[in-house]
């Protein structure tokens, strides 16, 4: 794995996930609807426009600016994040930041909020939403954040992950922060690898007819102009 000591929302973390299969990003990249059953028709317009993005990033070797969009509740997950790996550390856990992690060929990446040496690693939500924290504290569903988690497992090449959801409002009655033990599912990593290499497909088509329609421009320029 390969490691970026850059802070999460910063320019340069911006930077290190261009064109990166992001952990976060796993559940949309999944989205290859089945070629044959019910669901016949090719990839989801969240996969096909994912990927484009990628593509992009590649031959830019930058973000895309919209990227940098940031909505309530991710604005309010980076505020509270400090005070859920401070309530974690308080455990006697001892949680060292990571910044962004990548596969050794950089092609799948994630931000994880910390490692815990030597085997283990540590993700923060710091929901807003009622749906979300209900899910989660009174059916311990953590489904929706599955990908996610098993993905950074994948690129940090550990064993288990703590996930912690750190809500402030339970705080008076001693649960602002709920821990839970997810362990790595090599098998389910090995499914999610053969989407991610699917879609990895997709976005190197993209990026290849990008590059070849780019070879044709200046002629396509040439005739609007002699047309002027």
């Amino acid at each position: 794995m390969k490691i970026f000591e850059v802070a999460q929302g910063s320019p340069e973390w911006h930077q290190a996930r261009a064109g990166v299969i992001t952990a976060s990003k796993v559940v949309d990249a999944r989205r290859l609807v089945m070629l044959t059953g019910k669901n016949k028709g090719g990839p989801g317009a969240e996969c096909q426009n994912y990927a484009f993005q990628l593509a992009l990033e590649r031959i830019a070797g930058a973000p895309l600016q919209d990227d940098r969009f940031e909505t309530f509740a991710m604005r309010r997950g980076h505020e509270l994040e400090p005070d859920a790996r401070k309530a974690h550390e308080a455990l006697g856990v001892v949680v060292r930041r990571a910044g962004f992690v990548t596969t050794d060929n950089g092609r799948i990446g994630a931000s994880v909020d910390g490692l815990i040496d030597p085997r283990g690693a540590s993700e923060y939500k710091c929901l807003v939403a009622a749906d979300g924290l209900r899910e989660i504290l009174l059916t311990d569903d953590l489904s929706a954040f599955t990908d996610q988690m098993q993905t950074g497992l994948l690129v940090t090449e550990r064993d288990f992950m703590h996930f912690g959801l750190y809500c402030p409002a339970l705080a008076p009655i001693g649960t602002a922060l709920t821990l839970r033990l997810v362990w790595r599912d090599d098998a389910y990593i090995k499914a999610m690898s053969r989407d991610l290499d699917t879609f990895k497909a997709m976005v190197d088509e993209y990026e290849g007819t990008l590059r070849a329609a780019a070879a044709t421009n200046d002629d396509h320029i040439a005739r609007a102009l002699a047309a002027a």
